[in-house]
């Protein structure tokens, strides 16, 4: 009830604002011991993947925490994981504001933000100062002005840079708001993008005397062709993890939305059932070679289980968790466990 109170103010404002602030207030209320005033609780319910021991499947998707200013204040929200990021080598402002939309009715938000952020080395500053010994995902990607044909120097860099601190490291390759990015998903461009991160994983590895996991962001918007073409690749270059999916560009859900028309990426309950089915091929095409990290319009406990049900062994939430708050994450968890322990 109170986070709804409070959702109330904060979706007075402009959404970037809010965001903003509310990022801004995220450690102070845990801090304080608000965060349970919330809703917040802490759910346990292990689960191993990538060889990582989570505290329960449920986590928090990148993008809510770019820079990785605010992982001691969502941790007390009861995730089992955090992912921060995208971050890029050098900071970026983005692009051209307003670009962030929220369309209520349907639990949905439309972005076209661009890999905002201050750099992969502010990211590592701010992870200094925080408290939170959990499971960090880094989520990483190439600058604007990159060219594609660099994008892997880009990647590289990025990875060298967090390997010592994450517990994996994903590679975004499929936000529709950096112009060119989702080509990288396909054919030689991705090919050489995944050979040359393995190599670089292997010698790090050896580096620092520490295997970190390498997750791949996938859209929703490839047809079944496309999906077989990128599941055969991650299993050729030996991925620990693909997650799916990233914001759709289709409009559908939302037809009736006057923010239809705006550019970005719809993300939210609109993006659901194309975000499942991505995960059930997937689960199809790989079989079991690597783990499914779901996420996509989760918006309620059932949407999760159903995600796990469909082949995936961890989901994510963000659009779900700005309209629903920490509950969310609790109702999560105990709707994939009733799964899990039901046998179904």
């Amino acid at each position: 009830m109170l986070y709804q109170l409070a959702r109330y103010s904060m979706f007075r404002l402009e959404p970037e604002l809010s965001h903003e602030l509310a990022l801004g207030g995220m450690n102070l209320v845990a801090n304080l011991g608000l965060h349970r005033m919330f809703g917040a609780r802490a759910e346990s319910f292990p689960v191993e993947v990538m060889g990582i021991r989570f505290p329960n499947p449920v986590g928090l998707a990148a993008g809510l925490d770019k820079n990785g200013s605010a992982i001691d204040g969502l941790a007390a929200m009861g995730f089992g994981f955090i992912e921060v990021g995208t971050v890029t080598p050098r900071p970026q402002t983005g692009n051209p504001k307003p670009r962030l939309f929220r369309i209520p009715e349907h639990s949905a938000i439309i972005n076209r933000m661009g890999f905002n952020n201050q750099g992969v080395d502010q990211l590592l500053k701010n992870l200094e100062r925080t408290r939170y010994t959990g499971v960090l995902g880094i989520n990483i990607g190439k600058n604007k002005d990159t060219p594609n044909e660099k994008a892997d120097e880009d990647y590289v860099y990025c990875m060298r840079k967090v390997y010592p601190r994450a517990s994996y490291i994903t590679v975004n390759i499929s936000s529709p708001n950096t112009p060119g990015l989702r080509s990288l998903q396909f054919g030689d461009s991705l090919n050489s993008l995944l050979n040359r991160l393995k190599g670089e994983q292997a010698r790090l590895a050896r580096l620092h005397d520490k295997y970190v996991p390498i997750a791949v962001k996938i859209a929703p918007d490839m047809n079944e062709e496309e999906i077989a073409m990128v599941a055969k690749a991650l299993k050729t270059y030996e991925m620990d993890a693909v997650i799916a999916t990233n914001t759709t560009l289709s409009r559908d859900g939302v037809e009736d939305s006057p923010l239809r028309r705006e550019e970005g990426g719809l993300s939210g309950a609109p993006v659901r059932n194309r975000s499942t089915r991505t995960i059930r091929q997937l689960a199809s095409e790989l079989d079991g070679a690597l783990p499914i990290i779901g996420v996509g319009g989760i918006t309620e406990g059932f949407d999760a289980a159903e995600k796990i049900e469909a082949g995936a062994s961890l989901v994510q939430i963000y659009t779900g968790f700005i309209y629903r708050g920490p509950e969310l994450v609790a109702e999560s968890v105990e709707a994939i466990r009733q799964m899990k322990t039901q046998g179904r």
